[in-house]
């Protein structure tokens, strides 16, 4: 089982929103997908109410349960083959220790100066825990955006860049609402075609991780 994790150190950058679509993604490329909430938001556990069917399967890690995730992802190692953890846009204990069991770490941020500033402390200990990792420049402008293009410049100096950025559109919402993915609510629309590319990237860079391990 490949365990990817999205974190950063600041909210509002769409964790939940990308470890929904790419729960969904992943599983319509026939991944079996455990999808851990462990944000006390809970952005990811309500979609999964709205949702119709029962993959990806989504569960919420208790608060102050930092110990158990291991315990967890040890068990879901019998029925998955991907585990997607949204962790909460703050420095905990759990933060570092789902950071430390993950084969992929994604960082998304927006195409802002705070965005970029606040990922300093993550980018900061992902390199001293020596951890593959890879930014995701999210709620990009759907237009060419010369701030998104030169922010996506800058992070290729610090790190790898995932494919492709992710631009703000209404799908995702309309899809959150609806209890679905993109890929499902919308599949010939532009998110959708975002999602599965970046999916695809994700898929490779998790399975070269995984097999240099």
């Amino acid at each position: 089982m490949r365990i990817i994790v999205l974190t950063t150190q600041k909210g509002g950058t769409g964790k939940s929103t990308l470890a929904a679509n790419m729960a969904v993604a992943a599983t319509q490329a026939g991944e079996k997908v455990l999808a851990l909430d462990l944000d006390q938001q809970g952005t990811l556990s309500e979609w999964a109410k709205l949702r119709q069917t029962d993959a990806p399967a989504v569960a919420q890690l208790p608060s102050g349960e930092t110990r158990q995730l291991a315990t967890v992802l040890d068990a879901a190692r019998q029925s998955y083959t991907v585990a997607l953890l949204d962790l909460p846009g703050a420095d905990s204990p759990l933060t570092h220790n789902a950071m430390t069991l993950a084969d992929l770490c994604l960082v998304p941020l927006r195409p802002t100066r705070p965005d970029g500033l606040a990922i300093q402390k993550t980018v900061e200990a992902l390199m001293i825990g020596k951890k593959r990792f890879a930014f995701i420049l999210n709620q990009c402008p759907p237009a060419h955006s010369p701030r998104a293009t030169e922010m996506a410049a800058g992070l290729v100096t610090l790190g790898f860049l995932a494919v492709p950025m992710i631009c703000a559109r209404a799908a995702f919402q309309d899809a959150y609402a609806a209890g679905q993915g993109v890929t499902e609510y919308e599949p010939a629309g532009k998110a959708s075609a975002e999602i599965r590319q970046l999916w695809d990237w994700v898929n490779r860079e998790s399975q070269k991780v995984k097999a240099a391990a």
